[in-house]
């Protein structure tokens, strides 16, 4: 046993511990040797240097609801809620300066009040932490027009394998950054990756998203360093501290909700209203409408069962303006349409998107022999061949005979899928890492990245060489190396480790045995998106009462 790190916050390495941080949203169940809750950062520091000096490795954590599998490990899971939080916001300059975990949820209300918003929304944010939120470059139904959340953050602190503190900020060039953490970047292996620029523009996905990988293509458009952590996962160092821009919240707001009768125009549809700058227009296709009853939501008219809906949502700060851009989008795709219902109030639109939030309550009490599974889940095509990558996914689900609930950001070609399998048909784990594989190739046809908000994980981290090729895949390794170089943070992400990507899973013969009534608890999590409970509170009010 090594001795455990001299913290002031918590260490803890009994079993029931590690069960409570052995899952996260997504499919995995990975036991974790120990859970480490720094107070703050100096804390921090002190675990990282003895991550170092005993060769540890550390699995940064939020609020666990990454869908990738980047907040489960084999090392030591370090749970940032407990890091004293700053949250400073100053409606002057629309910024904000956050702790990591503070909440997109809490930053939003705070900054309501003052007419802004942090503008990514990701249906996890509630109680998605701003630095989880950094970690996958997440983004939400409202990308279509803010963008992913990169866009959003002026500023980070970091840090890093060597125990320093790091502020990266836009602006500042690799050369300017402080710290011995990134004397291996610069300048030789910042000339490396701009001498690869034609190479990086030719292999990364022509996508509106992309979060698979790092971000080479953004660093070398910016110069700034800030861009190859976010979105790196967790891999290059652990973020403490955010500084964002903020947005003015739109007074008025229309919906739009639109049934199409085949998937054929799909593409023409999103680029007719693209330019009308929508804050949002999402799918929910034919599968999905047949799990959530969609004649009960008004999908079904004189017997029509429409092929898919296409839900819009426009925002303007001027209500004639706003009027006027619904009439013309509504003009532009009525050709397409088979029927169209409009909504101009906040009440109206709520009732026309309900729809949308409808399947996951049906799918979080779905029997314990029909779990819903996040497999191939963040597609990103470019937009004209969106219709046909639906299609090929229904296709080959159906082959195989897995069931599959399709919906997403239409206006980005980024769609969500959601398997259900059945846990009692023997061999369906083969016939999951089949479709992984039939589904993963024809995203990579398309010329789309398997990753669109989520990040890669441990689950998409081997599809990486076939995105990028070997060159920028050794870049990859080396910008890992400059950050991190005994490999302490989240190995396996990003750079895979070799694993097969089904396996481990939290279902099914084969998964880790944990007491029954944390698994339960963690059920419990996943079925009412109960992440922002405390694993360690629920493993010790479980065990009390037994």
């Amino acid at each position: 046993m090594l001795p455990p790190p001299a913290l002031r916050g918590v260490f803890r390495a009994d079993a029931r511990a590690r069960a409570a941080y052995s899952e996260g949203a997504g499919i995995y169940r990975i036991l974790p040797q120990a859970i480490a809750r720094p107070v703050d950062t100096d804390d921090l520091k002190r675990l990282i240097r003895w991550a170092a000096e005993h060769r540890v490795v550390l699995t940064p954590r939020g609020a666990g609801s990454a869908m990738g599998g980047g907040n489960v490990g084999d090392g030591v899971i370090v749970d940032l809620t407990a890091l004293t939080q700053p949250f400073h916001l100053d409606p002057s300059i629309r910024g904000a300066t956050t702790g990591a975990a503070v909440t997109l949820g809490h930053l939003n209300t705070a900054a309501a009040r003052h007419g802004l918003r942090l503008p990514p929304d990701p249906s996890s944010g509630r109680w998605a932490t701003l630095g989880g939120m950094v970690s996958t470059n997440a983004a939400g139904a409202r990308s279509v027009r803010y963008g992913s959340v990169r866009r959003w953050v002026e500023a980070l602190r970091l840090v890093t394998a060597g125990g320093e503190e790091l502020v990266l900020r836009r602006g500042q060039p690799a050369g300017n950054s402080e710290g011995a953490a990134l004397s291996h970047f610069s300048p030789d292996l910042a000339s490396r990756i701009h001498s690869a620029a034609g190479l990086i523009a030719r292999r990364y996905p022509k996508t509106r998203k992309n979060s698979s990988g790092f971000a080479l293509d953004a660093y070398i458009a910016s110069g700034d360093v800030l861009d190859l952590v976010i979105g790196s996962e967790g891999t290059l160092g652990i973020v403490t501290e955010i500084e964002w821009r903020l947005d003015p919240i739109p007074p008025f707001r229309a919906g739009l909700k639109v049934h199409l009768a085949s998937l054929d125009r799909l593409s023409d549809v999103v680029n007719t209203v693209n330019p009308y700058e929508p804050s949002a227009l999402e799918l929910l296709d034919r599968t999905f409408l047949d799990l959530v009853g969609a004649g009960s939501w008004g999908g079904v008219r004189d017997g029509f069962f429409p092929e898919a809906i296409l839900l819009v949502e426009l925002e303007r700060s001027d209500l004639e303006a706003l009027r006027q851009v619904l009439a013309a989008v509504s003009a532009a795709i009525e050709q397409w349409a088979v029927s169209m219902e409009t909504a101009y109030s906040p009440p109206e639109a709520e009732r026309l998107w309900a729809i949308r939030h409808a399947a996951s309550p049906i799918l979080a009490t779905l029997p314990e022999d029909r779990r819903s599974l996040q497999v191939i889940e963040d597609a990103c095509v470019p937009l004209e061949h969106m219709g046909e990558y639906i299609r090929v996914v229904r296709r080959h689900a159906a082959e195989r005979g897995l069931p599959v609930v399709m919906f997403g950001h239409a206006g980005d070609g980024h769609i969500h899928v959601n398997l259900l399998p059945k846990l009692a048909t023997a061999g369906w784990q083969h016939e999951v890492a089949g479709l992984f594989e039939d589904v993963t190739s024809a995203v990579l046809g398309f010329g789309g990245t398997p990753s669109g908000e989520h990040g890669d994980g441990r689950l998409r981290a081997g599809t990486l060489h076939k995105l990028y090729g070997p060159e920028i895949m050794e870049l990859f390794r080396e910008v890992k190396h400059a950050f991190d170089p005994l490999g302490l943070f989240n190995p396996g992400i990003i750079l895979p480790s070799g694993e097969p990507p089904i396996s481990r899973l939290k279902v099914g013969s084969d998964a880790a045995g944990i007491p029954e009534d944390i698994q339960r608890g963690l059920r419990h999590i996943e079925q009412t998106g109960g992440y922002a409970r405390d694993r360690l509170e629920l493993s010790d009010e479980l065990g009390a009462r037994s």
